[in-house]
């Protein structure tokens, strides 16, 4: 192999006069551009890492390197599978453990595998449990990681969020010892009360034409738990994850909607994966929520920075430069969670940008002010008033929406208390009471009977 250390070598051999200035300069630049060239930091052919984020609604497999990927795939029929051949990777020990990243319970993923294809090409295989719909596509470098290839592996039908949220009982019910879910019954007392009432008013005053039945309206709310999957949100300096703070908060205020009568809850995720923030917006609208309740848990660059936080969205312009800046690092998820833009609904996105919310945005802040004051009960406000800015996630047209910052998880005293389950049940509780309060003090519309499950 020709290296520059032979070219000096060679250069050295040559007559002294012929070793100008010119040619020292050309031979600096050479060695330079060996050391830093991109080209050369391409040449490495190993995986930084490789991810497997399985979930109900899809499976993700992601593959970072430190180089772009060059990539081709396809299916394979009977049995079911995806394979991707990887160009200029070499079969080094994170391709060889790969069996021991898929879980039993993937959804959607049997096992994954790889070999040797040819020279200079890797064949990953995944195996598959069922016919899927793959959205594959790469993402330049953001935050700590490289350059990463998705394997995003969706269903073939998507699943209903609507007929899911009827069906699923509350994740902590089981484990919490709750009370099972009595809406249902509720509802079926209020009716039988109602035809009672109905009945007896008949046989009491024949003459008179008796009321129908009444329907009890059944209020949904969609919990949104902050980031996930490849997006871990902020870490405290205990190394907590925002994204796991908020989903067990989330999980408990959820068991605690669904165990009031006339109440359920939907979870935007319901497990460690990534999630779009408009797909978020997608799932509350397709099961008509009645409220939207993102939960988060902030970090700001000094440690001393403490306390809750209500925000909703802004038509104007942020109310404070924090707002502002907040606002922009939770819309940046996108970006660290790997979206593909390619798969984006642009229907959706014409309705997001839609600015005549005016009505929602003043519901927003009379949810947002009856939540901040049940979270002055169990912790110190950061600020005693409700904030807005241009929270993507915020952005249903006609959902009233916040986003609750708990706490600062960079405080190392809330992150302590955001790791503690009998505080977890606290803000739970607390963010119930807000909801509480503005049903009671702004009822909804009557819309449509309880759905149940046939």
């Amino acid at each position: 192999m020709y290296t520059s250390t032979d070219r000096q070598d060679n250069l050295a051999a040559d007559s002294p006069a012929r070793l100008n200035r010119r040619a020292l300069l050309k031979l600096a630049s050479a060695t330079l551009a060996l050391l830093v060239s991109p080209v050369g930091l391409a040449a490495d052919g190993s995986l930084l890492a490789i991810r497997v984020w399985p979930a109900n609604e899809y499976s993700r497999i992601t593959l970072e390197s430190g180089h772009k990927l060059k990539f081709s795939h396809l299916i394979v029929k009977d049995p079911e599978r995806l394979v991707v051949d990887l160009e200029g990777i070499d079969l080094d020990s994170v391709l060889q453990n790969l069996t021991g990243k898929v879980l039993d319970s993937d959804p959607y993923i049997k096992l994954i595998r790889a070999g040797q294809n040819r020279p200079g090409v890797v064949r990953i295989v995944v195996e598959l449990k069922e016919e899927i719909n793959p959205q594959i596509f790469t993402i330049d470098p953001v935050g700590s990681y490289g350059h990463r290839l998705v394997l995003d592996l969706y269903p073939m039908v998507a699943p209903d969020p609507l007929l899911a949220l009827i069906q699923k009982s509350s994740p902590l019910d089981a484990a919490a010892g709750s009370p099972p879910d009595t809406s249902a019954a509720s509802e079926a007392a209020v009716s039988e009360t109602a035809a009672s009432e109905a009945a007896d008013a008949t046989s009491a005053a024949p003459s008179r034409r008796a009321a129908p039945p009444r329907i009890k309206r059944m209020f949904t709310i969609a919990l949104d738990p902050g980031h996930g999957g490849e997006d871990p949100g902020a870490i405290g300096r205990r190394g907590s994850y925002e994204k796991n703070v908020t989903l067990n908060i989330a999980r408990r205020l959820k068991r605690k909607i669904d165990s009031t009568p006339g109440m359920r809850a939907l979870l935007t995720r319901d497990g460690d994966y990534f999630v779009p923030l408009a797909q978020r917006v997608k799932r509350a609208r397709q099961v008509q929520a009645d409220l939207f309740v993102s939960v988060h848990a902030d970090a700001f660059v000094r440690p001393e920075a403490r306390g809750s936080s209500v925000f909703v969205l802004s038509e104007k312009g942020a109310s404070s430069s924090a707002a502002r800046w907040l606002a922009q690092k939770e819309n940046d998820a996108d970006l660290i969670g790997g979206v593909n833009l390619a798969r984006q609904d642009s229907h959706l996105a014409r309705t997001l940008l839609d600015l005549s919310q005016a009505a929602t945005i003043g519901d927003s802040i009379k949810l947002g002010r009856a939540v901040l004051a049940a979270l002055g009960d169990i912790n110190t406000l950061h600020k005693s008033h409700v904030e807005q800015a241009g929270f993507a996630v915020l952005k249903a047209p006609d959902i009233p929406s916040i986003l609750v910052e708990t706490a600062f998880i960079s405080n190392p005293e809330e992150e302590a208390r955001l790791n503690d389950n009998a505080y977890q049940e606290k803000m739970a509780d607390a963010i119930l009471r807000g909801i509480r309060r503005y049903f009671d003090d702004n009822p909804p519309m009557q819309r449509a009977p309880m759905a149940r499950a046939g």
